[in-house]
């Protein structure tokens, strides 16, 4: 099976087919940005990328992403050239522990692809215009992504600085 992750393509043999991608990501490749917290969809620590959207890669099987461009948070910037998300996190300290903040900035990556393509969320006001992104549309688009330290305000002010650059 050959996947593209971050750009490169990656062979991977003999993979168990119940093998879920965020255990092949950090446990076969090495790329432990996507963190396992509660393998369960619930947290959110492991999003990532598929074809642009997020996902929780904890509840997706490796084998369905043959040929998908997966982006994990190794694909989205370098210490020397930042993802504007990640240097928006840095400046608004949107970090703190920093577990789950690769996926934070996966998902928000995600979020505001969703928001430039003028999806809807639950708290859009009008699903017939395209949505605002003020702080209510950021906390319920960001929902499944948890943060124990509660950095929650700094992540919404590096996502809405991003969104309104």
């Amino acid at each position: 099976m050959q996947l593209s992750i971050n750009g490169e393509t990656y062979a991977v043999e003999e993979l168990d087919v119940r093998t879920s991608l965020l255990d092949l990501l950090r446990e076969r490749l090495g790329l432990t940005g996507s963190k396992k917290g509660c393998d369960h969809g619930q947290c959110g620590a492991c999003t990532v990328l598929v074809n642009g959207r997020r996902i929780n890669s904890c509840l997706t099987l490796a084998v369905m992403h043959e040929g998908d461009e997966i982006t994990t948070i190794e694909g989205l910037g370098t210490p020397e050239a930042l993802h504007p998300l990640q240097a928006a996190f840095v400046k608004h300290d949107g970090y703190q522990c920093g577990y789950c903040t690769p996926g934070q900035i996966c998902s928000a990556v995600g979020m505001l692809d969703e928001v430039r393509r003028g999806w809807a969320s639950h708290v859009t006001d009008d699903v017939a215009d395209a949505p605002q992104l003020d702080d209510a549309e950021i906390r319920e688009r960001m929902s499944g992504n948890i943060c124990r330290c509660s950095a929650y305000p700094n992540i919404v002010d590096a996502i809405r600085e991003v969104a309104q650059a």
